[in-house]
């Protein structure tokens, strides 16, 4: 007799019972079987005794919240992906949701679409036999230091939610990496992966670029396009360096974000859009909305989850680690050089201002230096630490002392590039306008 494969098992809580109706008829077409509940106590007496794969709870109830559901889940079925039924335009309820552990919300009225489409993507989730090896592209976060074993867990977490991520760090952390792993292990690894640098798009055609435009909306638009939301569709969208939107770009992409809609340049229809949303800033995110260069109910939407990527001067441990890593990248299936111990030494003792970018350069210079399939000392040409004996730091204060770091980063890559600053910004791993704003900063133009 063949084996019956078990159906996946959804516990939805609502005190309306005629919705109840609605989406147990919609889950049993789609071949899963339901447990029902009108209250939050009765939601956790379910729970406790028995195991489901997915929870739909909706935010109001008789006795509660269904927030504390969710809460419930998070403690003692974490493998269990739950969802929430908001009302219309209660964004703070999404929000409050998803940063205690949802994994995505639903708004009213509630549709037979809607709830397929979310029920779908979250089995896929709690699927054990869903396929999660070899989708990373052998993207790796590299070294076992306390601080990145904390990113990767978090990444592990986040990667089973829905929420906006938002990645904050300096430059040249991988910052990227991180949000690629992320999409690479979540219910949307199949679909694409999009990242956009914010800061490299002209604001003239910024709108066109993310929504996309119909044929005539402007001089030499001859055919429809796509713009990143529908070529991200299914997938995630990663939105770096997201502090240089203009204002007025953030006002378009804050109701993209809340009405999962979007609307052609030139079109008249708004036509639904389902990504998620990555975003990260090598700059301070709350002081940009301090200083009104970005929207706050923006930044409440993107920043619900945040992960931190630490600078490689936090965690020097991991520098061994990297360096045979990128070599053995940058060799590519040809014979890796040798690191000897001083040059292993001198790698642990400097301090990255540009983090594993920085790392990757000097390896790479190294490499056309270096002699006899050895990497020496002198073939790393390490620029003088800016904290040694004669360091600039000595009676000056924190953020002096940044801004001179700063500086003279800046000046050893014009340096380097002939005074090119297109070239420079590539080298430092910042945009052209980044590298400008800087410059202004600190009196350098």
């Amino acid at each position: 007799m063949p084996h019956k494969l078990k159906r996946p098992r959804v516990l939805l809580v609502d005190d309306e019972s005629d919705l109840l109706d609605l989406l147990e008829m919609d889950l049993a077409r789609m071949g899963l079987d339901t447990t029902r509940a009108e209250t939050v106590g009765e939601a956790r007496r379910h729970l406790d005794a028995a195991t489901f794969d997915l929870c739909l709870t909706d935010m109001r109830l008789p006795d509660g919240e269904g927030i504390e559901v969710v809460r419930h889940i998070a403690a003692h079925a974490p493998r269990t992906p739950v969802a929430v039924i908001t009302a219309f335009g209660s964004s703070e309820n999404a929000v409050a949701a998803l940063k205690a552990g949802a994994y995505d919300y639903v708004e009213k009225p509630v549709t037979s679409d809607k709830v397929r489409s979310l029920v779908r993507s979250a089995l896929k989730l709690a699927d054990p036999a869903r396929p999660t090896d070899g989708r990373d592209g052998g993207l790796k976060l590299v070294g076992e230091s306390v601080p990145m074993q904390q990113v990767r867990d978090l990444i592990d977490k986040v990667a089973r939610s829905q929420a906006p991520v938002f990645i904050s760090g300096e430059t040249g952390t991988g910052k990227e990496v991180a949000a690629r792993l992320i999409h690479a292990h979540s219910s949307r690894a199949e679909a694409p992966f999009l990242a956009v640098n914010c800061g490299a798009i002209p604001e003239t055609l910024m709108e066109s670029e993310f929504f996309g435009y119909r044929k005539g909306a402007f001089t030499g638009a001859d055919t429809e396009r796509d713009g990143f939301f529908q070529a991200a569709a299914g997938g995630t969208l990663f939105l770096d360096e997201i502090v240089e939107l203009p204002l007025s770009m953030q006002v378009k992409l804050l109701r993209a974000i809340q009405e999962k809609r979007v609307r052609r340049v030139g079109g008249v229809a708004e036509e639904p859009v389902d990504v998620r949303f990555i975003s990260a800033s090598h700059q301070d995110l709350q002081a940009a909305v301090s200083q009104g260069r970005f929207r706050q109910d923006l930044f409440y939407r993107l920043d619900v989850i945040e992960i931190h990527m630490p600078a490689l001067r936090e965690h020097h441990e991991d520098v061994a680690d990297l360096a045979h890593v990128l070599l053995e990248r940058l060799c590519g299936g040809r014979a890796i050089p040798a690191l000897t111990l001083p040059t292993l030494a001198a790698l642990a003792d400097y301090n990255y201002p540009g983090n594993v970018r920085e790392l990757e350069n000097i390896l790479e210079r190294a490499m056309a230096l270096c002699d006899g399939g050895r990497i020496g000392p002198d073939d790393l040409n390490l620029v003088p630490q800016a904290n040694g004996p004669e360091s600039p730091a000595r009676g000056m204060a924190l953020q002096d002392h940044l801004d001179e770091v700063e500086r003279l980063a800046i000046l050893d890559a014009q340096q380097r590039t002939g005074n090119n600053k297109t070239a420079a910004a590539r080298l430092l791993g910042i945009t052209f306008r980044s590298l400008r704003y800087r410059m202004e900063r600190l009196g350098m133009e």
